[in-house]
């Protein structure tokens, strides 16, 4: 005879970067930790904006709080308040299940009263106008006012497979009007160092344009070295 598997389960140990690690990603445009990363790291484009960004900033930056749910529950997401600490991302996956939505305001709510920044989620939300009244920054798949369960399973802290990123708890998430990106745990520092270099190449390429460029500088060369075949065939 099989048991049933517990409706819960929470993992003991759960890293968390330090404060400031998360610091260094506050106000970083995705695009910026994308390249940082090598071209790795945003979630499927299916993951965007649904509610609005505060006025204080156009992105947000925190740990990942993983909450794992069965498909149409949110049992886990739930749990996950329990264990948030200021500044968290929760992190909200549902097997890509679109039949309904994963949070509304009163759940946003709660993660507010915890100091929680954001939700990520890769299933549809609802009560947008709550929410935005709340102030709870959420990306997901759309909109829905189709109604979850809350009978579990779940698990809080374990690793998700999530719109293509596997994201653990600890790691950064970064969140703006273009996307989601992830940065592992283990490659935050290294991120933070490259993003200096990222950061010089682009505020030296965005003078040159305010100056009048017109070609990059690959597109020149190309036509300088007869690398550019001009043809009417």
């Amino acid at each position: 005879m099989i048991e049933d598997p517990p409706l819960l389960k929470v993992k003991k140990t759960r890293r968390r970067p330090t404060a400031a690690q998360i610091s260094a990603f506050q106000n970083v445009p995705t695009g910026q930790i994308v390249d940082a990363r090598g071209g790795r790291g945003a979630l499927n484009m299916v993951i965007s904006q649904q509610t609005t960004l505060p006025a204080s900033g156009s992105s947000i930056a925190g740990p990942a709080l993983t909450a794992e749910n069965a498909s149409a529950d949110v049992l886990a997401s739930f749990a996950a308040i329990h264990y948030a600490e200021a500044g968290d991302i929760l992190v909200a996956g549902f097997s890509g299940n679109q039949s309904c939505a994963g949070a509304g305001d009163r759940l946003c709510g709660m993660l507010v009263n915890v100091g929680a920044v954001g939700m990520i989620m890769d299933c549809p939300v609802r009560d947008i106008h709550g929410i935005n009244k709340i102030g709870l920054p959420v990306w997901a798949t759309g909109i829905t006012p189709a109604t979850p369960f809350m009978t579990g399973p779940g698990r809080v802290g374990f690793a998700l497979e999530f719109a293509g990123q596997q994201i653990c708890h600890g790691d950064m998430v970064i969140a703006d009007a273009d996307g989601v990106v992830i940065v592992p745990f283990d490659e935050i520092d290294s991120v933070i160092a490259a993003l200096e270099k990222v950061r010089g190449l682009e505020e030296a390429l965005d003078a040159r344009v305010a100056d009048g460029l017109v070609t990059h500088d690959k597109i020149a060369a190309m036509i300088e070295n007869g690398a550019l075949l001009l043809t009417d065939d």
